[in-house]
């Protein structure tokens, strides 16, 4: 800061030094003029003019270091009190501004709000004539036409079941209802819905659950465990994906294995970031790279631990981790 002030004042201190020197330099010149005692008044008044600079840079920097330390947010109140005339013009074009964006933030935030309500307000009344069509589909004789439409009749529930949450989780804290929560019945009912996208695969389960009750919220367990489940059964043919859970250090671990395609190593770290699709199958337009995203997200504010592991060609294993109970007083505290 000191160096940015000193520069700022360049000018000025040039000026000073260029008197001090000019005065020397005509007292030289001129023999009726004193050299010793007006070379003790340059001396005095140059330590004058440093202790000047240092009490003038304590005060003038004052506001200027506390704009370098703000946090470039809407709250004013961190700021020093602008002094001088200047200060005080940056002072009133800060206020007028954060006033101005806090407003356009405000209506920012109104509109976004109308947005979800209505996109939500959508999403159900969507999902009333989906009902009919899954009624209508269970009466087709076709079994292969049957097959074909509740594959598609499927892909359509699970994109609108996925937009559902990604417009809800950013709430998630005012959504939670932790509660003891039957983990063998959740998972039978998420493998329900997969049913006919699994028999037209040839794809099974084996369910091997040594603890079958966990503390959370039943609704978004639910939520990430459709999401591990369709990746599994997405990347997957004929083979089978095994669940286990079992208790380890007083904690309860949920294992979804499957045995298709695997991720690549180089996919592994960023498998949960928003948006990112398969490097190795690029192509594949049917990812929308926000299912493992938003379970991740959901995992994180139930405390849930989620690690995956995987081999090309052999597979791939998500582990769910819960927290203990006591944990929980940290959701409470969010």
């Amino acid at each position: 800061m000191i160096r940015k002030f000193l520069n700022e004042r360049r000018s000025w201190i040039l000026l000073f030094l260029f008197l001090q020197v000019l005065t020397v330099f005509v007292s030289f010149l001129d023999s009726a003029i004193p050299f010793t005692p007006l070379l003790y008044i340059v001396f005095l008044s140059t330590i004058i003019f440093i202790v000047f600079l240092l009490f003038r840079y304590h005060k003038e920097t004052k506001f200027y270091k506390s704009l370098e330390d703000w946090e470039n947010n809407l709250d004013m109140v961190g700021l020093a009190a602008a002094e001088s005339p200047f200060e005080k013009i940056v002072e009133n074009s800060f206020n007028s501004q954060t006033e101005f964006l806090k407003l356009l933030a405000e209506k920012n935030q109104i509109l976004l709000e109308q947005e979800k309500d209505e996109l939500l307000s959508w999403i159900h009344e969507v999902k009333t004539p989906l009902t009919a069509m899954a009624l209508m589909i269970d009466r087709l004789d076709d079994h292969k036409l049957k097959a074909n439409l509740t594959y598609e009749w499927l892909r359509i529930h699970l994109l609108l079941d996925q937009q559902l949450h990604q417009k809800r989780i950013p709430f998630i804290e005012n959504d939670l209802y932790i509660e003891l929560t039957d983990l063998k019945s959740l998972i039978y009912k998420e493998i329900k819905t997969l049913r006919a996208w699994c028999m037209q695969k040839g794809i099974g389960f084996e369910i091997d659950l040594t603890v079958t009750e966990v503390l959370t919220d039943a609704k978004w367990l639910a939520f990430i465990i459709r999401q591990l489940l369709t990746n599994a059964v997405k990347y997957s043919e004929a083979s089978d994906i095994i669940l286990k859970s079992c208790q380890h250090n007083g904690q309860t671990g949920l294992m979804i294995q499957d045995f298709g395609r695997g991720i690549d190593p180089r996919d592994l770290p960023r498998i949960f970031d928003k948006g990112f699709t398969s490097t190795t199958i690029h192509q594949d337009s049917a990812a929308t790279g926000m299912g493992l995203y938003l379970a991740k997200k959901a995992a994180k504010s139930l405390l849930i631990g989620m690690a995956v592991s995987s081999k090309i060609g052999e597979g791939t294993t998500f582990t769910l981790t819960f927290p203990r109970r006591n944990d929980f007083v940290r959701i409470t505290g969010m």
